[in-house]
């Protein structure tokens, strides 16, 4: 594995000398606070770290010619054995395409490059997770009051938006309707961070699992150190296959049974690839889809991306689909072309809609994007007792929040102080060292730093408005750092936002619970849907081919701005009931 450790916990001073040259340190200080945390990691770097490793060899793909007649894994056991004769280390063979991942030094790769069976050597690329980062979302509807879940009702509405129900609980009495297609009989393979393998909407819905980071068969999300990762995975999970009826804890305001997914009973196949930072390497994805292939998968779901892609990227691809697999990517949460491997020619690219059937700001657009599906604010499963149940109360309104992902809970309680931007240590106006919420603008800082600022002036918690949002109103889902000493904390819409501050200085009450689940917003929360959907279509017809699904997919989507395909929403929303209709 790729092995990366926190190291330490950064303590912004708390006492900063007044001769200190940075404007941040001339505001009010409270004495003995600790804020913030950092994190330094081995391998894999969010800045795109240089591709030599620390013991000075380059990952890197390397192919193999062949004759046409040629099968592709004689060749690459050939090459293999080549390879690690010029000293260089092997780390992973493939079958399906006539290549090998390697770490090279420079004399081993002039060795490589110069002999007659190397066809080229291409470069290990880092592809990352599309989701759980901090995006703004595309306007949501006007909402202040906190919506309260219909007791029992496990269908979100995302799950509502593609059909779910529609397939299996057609009476809508709250059970699997005898007979209908639930994805029972197809294995659904998710390549992502790995998996809470405990959580209770998961027991009996795992049919294998593979960590391909440590190169074992516990794909817990889970590091070295058995802290925990991201939780990217357990949402993409839950939204395919979370079981009816078999919930973990939702707090005082949740369905008791959680949630569902799209394919209630499909069989998820899990392939840890992801690091705790959200990371991975090309050569690692290329494994764990032919570890799928092996296993039985119908479906692959990828909600990660990044790079360009390869000749032998494009072959792996293509071979998946060759041999009967639907493979499901997310689109990119950057707001430009759809990223690869989604755009490759044998993937099938999401984007991500709101509630409203409107673009998300954040979802990649292009030629490329074949649907749309779920991705704003998307209710799904997270690792047990890691997400947060918030509820905040002020005078007599209780403005609909969100915690910010990975927030300590609690109970907070304070004068409502405005701090601005949160971008230095004079941010809060009328701060007080005994203690108040503060109420911040994000954006103009990383929120961590935000946090820290207005946290050394003594906020107990803190609210991330949206002011400046468009009319209508606007949510940031907005993370923090695992690591370090934080005070709770909250985002808000607009609605929200223009209450709160209407009654700055009213006092303020915060309650973060733990939970079982979170929202989360993204494209990696849209590809799982459709992923859940064609699983109902293979449940349904099993004899169908990849194409043929995918056919299906495409012809029957809720058609969305203009009139046909477009670069915006594809071929348009996901649907599972009218996709059924559409089989041939």
């Amino acid at each position: 594995m790729r092995h990366w450790t926190f190291v330490g916990l950064l303590a912004l001073a708390a006492c900063a000398p007044e001769s200190s040259p940075r404007t941040s340190a001339q505001g009010q200080v409270c004495p003995g606070v600790v804020a913030g945390g950092m994190t330094v990691r081995q391998g894999l770097d969010g800045n795109l770290p240089s591709r030599v490793q620390d013991d000075g060899r380059e990952p890197v793909i390397i192919r193999f010619r062949r004759g046409d007649r040629t099968q592709a894994s004689s060749v690459t056991a050939s090459g293999a054995s080549f390879t690690a004769s010029t000293g260089a280390k092997v780390g992973a063979v493939y079958r399906n395409i006539p290549a090998v991942a390697a770490r090279v030094s420079p004399q081993e790769r002039l060795l490589l490059e110069r002999s007659p069976l190397v066809e080229s050597i291409e470069a290990d690329q880092i592809w990352v997770a599309q989701g759980l980062t901090p995006v703004l979302l595309a306007p949501l509807p006007r909402q202040v009051t906190a919506v309260t879940p219909m007791p029992g009702d496990e269908y979100t509405e995302g799950l509502h938006l593609v059909q779910a129900p529609d397939v299996w609980d057609a009476d809508r009495d709250g059970v699997l309707d005898v007979g209908a297609p639930t994805g029972e009989g197809v294995r659904v393979c998710v390549i992502d961070s790995g998996l809470d393998m405990d959580h209770p909407e998961f027991q009996g819905a795992v049919a294998g699992s593979h960590d391909l980071l440590d190169e074992d068969d516990d794909a817990n999300d889970r590091g070295p150190q058995g802290q925990w990762g991201q939780g990217h995975g357990t949402h993409v999970a839950g939204i395919i296959a979370a079981r009816m009826g078999q919930g973990g804890d939702t707090g005082p305001r949740g369905a008791p049974g959680g949630m569902v997914g799209v394919a209630p009973k499909a069989s998820l196949l899990i392939a840890r690839v992801l690091d705790l930072s959200g990371q991975t390497q090309m050569s690692v994805v290329l494994s764990a889809m032919e570890w799928c292939e092996s296993q039985g998968a119908r479906v692959v779901s990828l909600s990660l991306g990044g790079g360009n892609p390869t000749r032998s990227t494009v072959e792996a691809f293509r071979a998946l689909a060759d041999h009967g697999l639907l493979v499901v990517a997310a689109a990119g949460n950057q707001g430009g072309p759809v990223l690869y491997p989604a755009s490759d020619p044998s993937v099938l690219a999401v984007g991500a809609v709101d509630a409203n059937e409107r673009r998300a700001s954040f979802s990649n657009m292009g030629a490329d994007l074949a649907l749309v599906a779920p991705g704003v604010d998307v209710l799904s499963t997270f690792p047990r007792g890691l997400g947060a149940f918030a509820e905040m109360s002020l005078d007599d309104t209780s403005p609909m929040s969100r915690s910010l992902l990975y927030s300590p809970t609690g109970d907070t309680a304070g004068r409502l102080v405005d701090c601005g931007l949160g971008d230095s240590l004079a941010a809060c106006l009328g701060a007080t060292c005994d203690g108040f919420v503060a109420y911040v603008r994000p954006g103009a800082v990383p929120v961590s730093e935000a946090m820290a600022n207005v946290m050394m002036q003594g906020a107990r918690a803190v609210v991330f408005g949206s002011d400046d949002a468009p009319a209508g109103g606007a949510v940031d889902i907005l993370s923090l750092p695992r690591i370090g000493r934080w005070a709770p904390a909250v985002s808000v819409n607009q609605a929200a936002s223009t209450v709160l501050r209407e009654r700055l200085g009213a006092d303020a009450r915060l309650s973060l619970i733990p939970v079982d689940y979170t929202h989360v917003s993204g494209t990696s929360m849209a590809a799982p849907y459709v992923s859940g959907v064609a699983a109902l279509l293979w449940s349904a017809r099993p004899e169908l081919t990849p194409q043929q699904v995918r056919d299906a997919l495409e012809s029957s989507a809720r058609d969305l701005g203009i009139a046909g395909r477009d670069p915006v929403f594809g071929h348009g929303l996901v649907r599972a009931r009218d996709a059924l209709q559409r089989l041939p």
